[in-house]
């Protein structure tokens, strides 16, 4: 799997390299208040600069004639985690981004008890996602940037805007240890980080070039480059396979929708091997301009990613052959865009979905639950262990969470803490909602079996009610509304500013450990 956007190769290595121009030590709180005279700094210095080693505050300064001696806070060192790891391994990345080749030292990480595995593989996510850029628009770079002195960027990055002209980082050295471990988790860090990249590029791609058939010709090649089997639906085969909810949101467009099935089996030549069964459904909606129930302009100008769930499972599934997840995964994606051309879908018509239920169009805007359903429905008949749907599904949503958490629903409380745990221990954030049986009332339809939407308040609730509808009970399910950390306002940590990729840690972290003794 490819990503121009990746650009940053990591390496595990015992010692550093003659190459390197710049070394960057990691150091905790308290090892600075008790002095770093041992790696060439002078107290008084630090203390004239305000470098206290708080998470993620970085200092530079020459060392050794033309090198570089860098330092970045971990915090206190009770308090030191994977997730600190990732953010200061971003802060490190963009901090002496104008070095090619910079050497971190793990010394400190590794006596903090974390373990060189799990600290080089953090690290290295922080570094490579840090290091992302969207540039394929830019035709001006300016080639300004800050001199580093010590800075705090525990809230986001110091971000300079990068220059063609101008050497870039290119090799990060991880010094500590080259063992197989070691070796290992770097390489993990580096399929991860790449996916998530590949995700940010897509969800970063303007709606007028990134259309339904030009985003399944991506997923197809990213199987393709991944030993993946896969499948792609026209209209044609859509119409035959009764997706009433994806034609009825693409009846606006004159852009052709296309239905992808992505197959992940570790074990695909060994035909007695029985492994669990997992289905990931993802929105694939490229461009949402609410149709006839139009948005206004404003909210509008960042739809190009209300694709950001299929995206998302599309780089899960490029790097679970690399991950040798020990599942079966069957991606099922539903793409198209919701505009409002002479025959688009109109409120009041009533759809019917792959499973035979009826859905009355109450608002236009609210699509992408008429083409989850008919996903859903195709995933529930394949009989799979469990199901996980990704959805930039509702602004209500971000309303009660916010724009950095991800709202959690499903029919199987054992299922979801499972989702939730691989969620904390892959360092995003999610947050449990409910599913309250009364208010089913609130979409009740006079002419169908149910309509599209309820109420304004909790609408996050109501649209997970709707989708249950679609789900064979007996299947846990899960679903994960990610209508606010998909695309950010502003950098935080190894997220850049648009498109972030979430989901994809979650869901590599579910499908490398999932137990399916837990289902109950």
């Amino acid at each position: 799997m490819s990503t121009e956007s990746v650009s940053v190769t990591c390496s595990a290595v015992r010692s550093a390299s003659s190459r390197v121009e710049a070394t960057i030590v990691l150091v905790t709180a308290e090892s600075v208040q008790a002095g770093l005279e041992n790696v060439g700094v002078d107290r008084m210095m630090l203390e004239s600069s305000g470098f206290t080693g708080k998470s993620c505050q970085v200092h530079s300064q020459s060392y050794q004639g033309s090198s570089i001696l860098g330092l970045v806070g971990l915090g206190r060192a009770s308090e030191v985690s994977t997730a600190i790891l990732r953010r200061v391994g971003a802060a490190a990345a963009r901090s002496w981004k104008r070095h090619t080749r910079v050497a971190v030292n793990m010394e400190t990480v590794d006596a903090l008890g974390i373990g060189i595995a799990n600290g080089c593989q953090a690290l290295v996510e922080g570094i490579i996602l840090g290091s992302y850029r969207f540039m394929r628009y830019r035709s001006e770079i300016s080639s300004a940037q800050p001199d580093i002195t010590s800075r705090d960027i525990s809230n986001g990055g110091i971000v300079a805007d990068d220059s063609s002209e101008r050497p870039q980082l290119s090799h990060v050295e991880i010094v500590g240890s080259d063992s197989k471990s070691a070796v290992d988790a770097v390489a993990k860090g580096t399929a991860i980080a790449a996916a998530v990249c590949l995700v940010r590029d897509l969800v970063n791609e303007p709606g007028g070039s990134l259309t339904p058939t030009v985003f399944a010709s991506r997923a197809v090649e990213v199987a393709r480059e991944s030993g993946l089997r896969y499948e792609v639906w026209d209209e044609q085969d859509i119409k035959k396979q009764k997706l009433g909810g994806l034609l009825g949101v693409n009846r606006g467009s004159t852009q052709p929708p296309r239905f992808v099935r992505i197959t992940y089996n570790p074990h695909s030549k060994d035909t007695n091997t029985s492994l669990p069964k997992i289905a990931l459904v993802g929105k694939g909606i490229t461009f949402d301009s609410g149709g006839l129930s139009i948005k206004r302009s404003k909210p509008m100008m960042t739809m190009k990613m209300d694709m950001a769930g299929a995206a998302a499972i599309v780089g899960v599934m490029s790097v679970l052959p690399a991950v040798d997840a020990q599942v079966c995964v069957e991606a099922y994606l539903p793409i198209t865009d919701n505009m409002l051309g002479g025959d688009a879908t109109r409120p009041g018509d009533v759809l019917t979905i792959r499973n035979g239920k009826t859905i009355e169009v109450a608002n236009t805007d609210a699509e992408g639950r008429l083409i989850l359903a008919d996903a859903l429905s195709l995933a529930s008949e394949d009989k799979p262990d469990a199901i996980v749907d990704l959805a930039t599904l509702t602004g209500a949503c971000m309303v009660a969470l916010g724009p950095k958490i991800a709202g959690l629903m499903g029919n199987n409380e054992t299922w979801i803490k499972q989702v939730r745990d691989a969620a904390d221990a892959a360092g995003e954030r999610v947050w449990p909602l409910p599913l309250p049986a009364d208010y089913e009332k609130q979409f009740a339809s006079d002419v169908a079996d149910i309509k599209n939407m309820g109420q304004i308040e909790g609408g996050a609730l109501t649209a997970g009610l709707i989708l249950q509808h679609f789900v064979d009970e007996n299947i846990p399910w899960a679903h994960l509304d990610i209508a606010g950390p998909a695309f950010v306002d502003d950098e935080d940590g190894e997220i850049c500013k648009g498109g972030t990729g979430f989901g994809v840690r979650t869901l590599v972290k579910l499908l490398t450990s999932f137990s399916q003794h837990k289902q109950g």
